[in-house]
């Protein structure tokens, strides 16, 4: 663990949320809870996640959120959990609750129309293996590609993705291997506001992420809660504290449910 934030005490944080009655525990998937894949659907957790996760889960004051970029549909058999948590998914476009009801925020015509788009051109140039699709976004991935293609693919996808982004509220993003359009308005951060919105503005907060998407989440959180930026390398970021998968990330998380075993 390396501090990146002077004024942040971690000592301190744990000290308040073993003493609180309630603790909010906010995690991104990809790349923080599980490695990178360059096969989507077998990025399953680092070994021993699922069963802190599991733990987490099962405390009274605690309450557990993933916070994603994914679809929940496609999430949910990677996570492997007999009773998943609530996911706020597709970059806060999307929530999904403990009982399984899920909330779509409805997308304006125009941001429909230019997804469309985006998607026809991605067929139209061989690219459908590459595409996962959201809910209110396109993803390209070109993770495990030459360096060569990859900076190909950044090429010609900004160029067609700009043409159907302008006038329909669409964002270009790119993210830890690919390119994402998505409608504008939502992101992890808001994502991050929606749930401190429902929130005890005295319950410790955290949120964990790895990836440049995670840095809204980060922004949302200053100043009322510990951000951990979870990656095998450091980068620029606005995180208080660094930890490396998976050692860190478990002792983190057992951190955590030890703090969160008392009465509060």
């Amino acid at each position: 663990m390396l501090l990146l934030n002077e004024r942040t005490d971690p000592d301190r944080f744990f000290e308040r949320l073993a003493a609180a009655p309630r603790g909010v525990l906010m995690l991104d998937y990809d790349g923080t809870l599980a490695p990178f894949r360059v096969e989507r659907d077998r990025a399953f957790p680092y070994p021993g996640i699922r069963e802190k996760l599991r733990r987490l889960l099962g405390l009274k004051r605690c309450r557990v959120l993933l916070v994603t970029g994914r679809w929940s549909k496609h999430l949910l058999p990677l996570l492997g959990l007999e009773e998943p948590p609530e996911i706020w998914a597709s970059h806060g476009w999307e929530r999904r609750f403990p009982d399984g009801r899920v909330e779509l925020a409805p997308l304006e015509e125009p941001a429909v129309i230019g997804l469309a788009q985006a998607d026809d051109w991605a067929l139209a140039e061989g690219l459908q293996d590459r595409i996962e699709r959201k809910p209110a976004g396109l993803a390209l991935h070109w993770r495990g590609l030459p360096p060569e293609r990859i900076k190909d693919l950044r090429v010609r996808a900004a160029e067609a993705w700009t043409r159907f982004a302008d006038g329909n509220d669409l964002r270009i993003a790119e993210f830890d291997g690919g390119v994402e359009l998505r409608a504008g308005g939502r992101t992890k951060g808001f994502a991050v506001d929606a749930i401190l919105a429902e929130t005890d503005p005295e319950a410790p907060a955290a949120y964990l992420g790895d990836d440049w998407t995670d840095e809204d989440a980060f922004r949302a959180l200053d100043g009322r809660g510990l951000r951990v930026l979870v990656r095998d390398e450091r980068r620029p970021t606005e995180a208080d504290l660094w930890i490396r998968p998976p050692g860190e990330l478990i002792a983190f998380l057992d951190r955590w449910i030890e703090a969160m075993e008392g009465e509060g």
